[in-house]
């Protein structure tokens, strides 16, 4: 099978869907699948405005044409409903090319943030994208029932995994961590709006809150909260270490499809703290031992008030946290992604949600 896979999101992005792509073709080429990368790397590119770690491809329809037209494949995977995707989908379309898409990313609420204007008024653009879509991948069984009530579907599961050797309980701690007073409350992932971290950082809560990541927020949030640490982006055994370094992590999204890195922090050890919203009740489940095939012991916490679930999870159990963390594999997830571009490609309905 040969696969084109085309995305907006890409290197030198760091976030869930460039891992979570990287990860995947990685796999796909371990099992000797034919892969075509259709990045913003091949392209003109412009940042994106009030966001310019984002550089969206300029008129990419004609060069990614040719790009298809060249390469030929089986089936075309559209990951991201930006200009790479819709030029895909329209490829797909002229061409008679059946296509898989995924829903990464809850736009509609992030434009809503950014614009002020109701998130409902973006959906249907996001119906409107999937619609010829054979199957639309997602990572949740709650988004997968929210995303078919707004006709947005067939849906098919698309799990994600973790790096299982650099995501260990067992290993160095990073230094910059090392002297800080102590409970140290780790967040990682994108500085943004979307992800509520004004709720962790201003929370009373005693201790060392500690951010790592880059993104459009960044400065505003180092002037409004001088006393926590701010890292910067890290990656692989770095931040691995950070992880491992840490008491808690603290996931305050209201807006996260998934968050790949709760289940990295989980893998490392670290209990997870985190509000009760889609997501987070997905991955961690509502009593914090998981939703499917849950432990005896418990290794997260989820309240309305996050400061209430640090507390709580600052209690918790960290060998819990390192062996349901690991349950999550890329091998898995690819078994996933495969099947559904294997159905697509045959005609056949996507199946019901099923947990990787």
């Amino acid at each position: 099978m040969r696969i084109a896979i085309a995305t907006d999101a890409w290197f030198p992005q760091v976030n869930g869907v460039v891992r979570s792509l990287a990860a995947t073709v990685a796999e796909l080429d371990r099992r000797g699948y034919e892969v075509e990368l259709i990045t913003p790397q091949r392209f003109t590119t412009l940042p994106l405005p009030g966001y310019s770690q984002i550089r969206l491809a300029l008129a990419p329809r004609f060069a990614a044409r040719r790009l298809l037209d060249s390469f030929a494949p089986d089936i075309v995977h559209i990951a991201t409903e930006g200009p790479i995707g819709w030029a895909a989908r329209g490829w797909c379309k002229a061409r008679g090319i059946g296509f898989t898409s995924a829903f990464h990313t809850r736009f509609p609420d992030y434009l809503a943030l950014r614009t002020g204007i109701d998130a409902e008024r973006f959906w249907p653009l996001m119906r409107r994208f999937h619609q010829p879509s054979r199957a639309v991948l997602v990572s949740t069984p709650s988004l997968a029932a929210e995303l078919e009530q707004r006709g947005i579907g067939p849906v098919a599961p698309w799990g994600r995994g973790i790096d299982g050797w650099t995501f260990r309980p067992v290993g160095d701690r990073h230094p910059a961590l090392a002297d800080l007073p102590r409970p140290i409350m780790l967040n990682v992932g994108r500085v943004a709006p979307e992800k509520n971290l004004e709720a962790f950082l201003s929370a009373d809560l005693p201790g060392t809150k500690v951010v790592v990541g880059d993104g459009p927020d960044l400065e505003r949030l180092r002037a409004l909260y001088p006393q926590a640490v701010f890292t910067g982006a890290l990656a692989g055994d770095d931040l691995a270490n950070a992880y491992r370094a840490a008491d808690v992590f603290v996931f305050p999204s209201r807006t996260d499809t998934f968050g790949l890195v709760v289940i990295e922090a989980l893998a490392c050890g670290l209990p997870v703290a985190a509000l009760p919203v889609a997501g987070p009740l997905d991955v961690l489940g509502a009593d914090g031992r998981g939703q499917f095939d849950p432990l005896p012991a418990t290794f997260s916490a989820l309240d309305r008030d996050i400061a209430v679930a640090v507390r709580k999870a600052l209690r918790l159990d960290r060998k819990a946290a390192a062996v349901y963390g690991a349950r999550f594999t890329w091998e898995k997830a690819t078994d996933q992604f495969i099947a559904a571009l294997t159905g697509a490609l045959a005609g056949r309905q996507a199946k019901a949600f099923e947990p990787a």
